[in-house]
């Protein structure tokens, strides 16, 4: 077995991307990149019937869109290679006739059976401790149609590939023991296994799977969340860096990582948790990459107009929950035709008189020569005291009024990149359409 660590990634491409899959694939990457070692992706597209091409496509992109690059494998090469199981039926052929030669395996209704030893086979797993289990019964390595079956290919490709370290859900646990028998009737180095826990869904009891609620990858790449944010997220799902963080970045955690983090505990997928985890990260972008993703975000030319526009993602990205909602957060910088919010409108009407403080607010800006939203502000400010009313009775209709919304960026910045000709209008229409 070489020094250096060897692991692979070997999914079936028979659907799409799914969060376990991917929290999988990530275990592997991290675990390369830690030891300074080699991440090997490997395609098990053996069944004919269900592989498709769109479906390869689908799970490179997501490993790509999540910065998952392979060093060995489809598109990348590799001294190890085919890295398609489809493509290595004469290596299986191979390993058989040797299984043959020492009688250890046999024919029986078309099929080829793997004759076990009967001895008890100790599996020394690096997150679970000690297994023994004693495989009792025999078990098929080739089909009555002459296809391989995985625990075989499985146990041979890792063999021919020399991967060192076999990191995968729990689920797998059982298989093992199968697959150490074939090891050992292949005189060959026994990898060190690391089964991880099982990702259960958000709600109910049970494994998710690729038909529950938020568990594909597709679905978040569409929604534009930050791929650092997701991934991010995915090391907390049965992994614990032992140091009260949550929010990292990836250098910190491929540090970090390590068998002795991985916690034996089943891990529960949550969406919402999630959905925070997108947000921190987004907030905390540099402020270029922000304006960019967002500029993305919102579908608009914004020829001749990219300082304002910069300075208006600048101004409402501490307050930015999501790329997919930011469009709906700042489209009134952008047009003056925006929609007065329902649940907001309710809300500010709930309270006080709103029509009469905006009249107030727009007398206010008639006798400004240069406007100032600083000036407003305490003009606003000392009205609400000298009236006894709460500083909310006139913001709330300001903000309606200007923005269409009950909520956003700081107020005074916000009005200074209006300018006070825009808020000044803004307000006569407030007072036209709400009244």
């Amino acid at each position: 077995m070489s020094d250096k660590v060897r692991v692979r990634f070997a999914p079936s491409p028979t659907g799409f991307f799914h969060i376990g899959s991917a929290r999988t694939a990530l275990f592997n990457w991290l675990y390369a990149k830690h030891t300074g070692g080699t991440f090997v992706l490997r395609i098990e597209d053996t069944d004919g019937e269900r592989n498709r091409e769109e479906y390869l496509n689908i799970l490179k992109n997501g490993m790509r869109w999540l910065g998952l690059d392979w060093d060995e494998g489809p598109d990348v090469g590799g001294d190890y290679g085919p890295y398609f199981q489809s493509q290595r039926e004469n290596i299986y052929l191979e390993f058989l006739e040797i299984l043959r030669k020492k009688g250890r395996a046999y024919d029986k209704d078309g099929a080829v059976f793997f004759k076990v030893s009967g001895e008890k086979q100790i599996l020394h797993d690096a997150v679970y401790g000690d297994v023994a289990r004693i495989e009792e019964k025999d078990f098929p390595i080739f089909r009555s149609n002459g296809t391989p079956v995985f625990h075989f290919v499985n146990v041979v490709d890792d063999i021919c590939m020399k991967i060192t370290d076999v990191i995968r859900g729990q689920d797998h646990l059982t298989n093992t023991n199968k697959h150490i028998e074939l090891f050992k009737a292949f005189d060959a180095p026994m990898p060190q296994f690391a089964h991880i826990p099982l990702i259960l869904k958000s709600e109910g009891q049970g494994k998710m799977s690729k038909r529950d609620r938020g568990a594909l990858i597709e679905e978040y790449q569409a929604k534009n969340f930050l791929p650092e944010a997701v991934r991010n997220y995915l090391c907390m799902l049965g992994w614990n860096p032992k140091n009260d963080k949550e929010i990292m970045d990836i250098g910190e955690i491929i540090k970090l990582f390590d068998f002795h983090g991985i916690v034996k505990s089943n891990a529960r997928f949550d969406e919402r948790k999630m959905a925070h985890f997108n947000t921190e990260h987004l907030r905390a972008l540099p402020a270029d990459k922000f304006c960019e993703l967002a500029a993305a975000s919102m579908k608009r030319d914004f020829t001749g107009m990219e300082e304002y526009a910069n300075k208006v993602f600048a101004l409402c990205q501490p307050k930015a929950l999501n790329l997919e909602a930011f469009p709906s957060m700042v489209d009134f910088f952008f047009d003056d035709s925006y929609a007065f919010d329902p649940v907001a409108k309710e809300k500010v009407f709930k309270k006080g008189d709103p029509i009469a403080r905006l009249v107030e607010i727009r007398e206010m800006l008639k006798s400004e020569s240069n406007f100032d939203g600083q000036a407003l502000h305490d003009k606003i400010c000392e009205a609400a005291e000298s009236k006894g009313l709460k500083l909310a009775e006139y913001f709330s209709p300001l903000r309606l009024a200007v923005s269409g919304l009950a909520g956003g960026p700081d107020m005074v910045p916000m009005l200074d990149l209006l300018g006070g000709g825009r808020v000044s209008k803004r307000i006569d229409r407030a007072l036209s359409e709400l009244s």
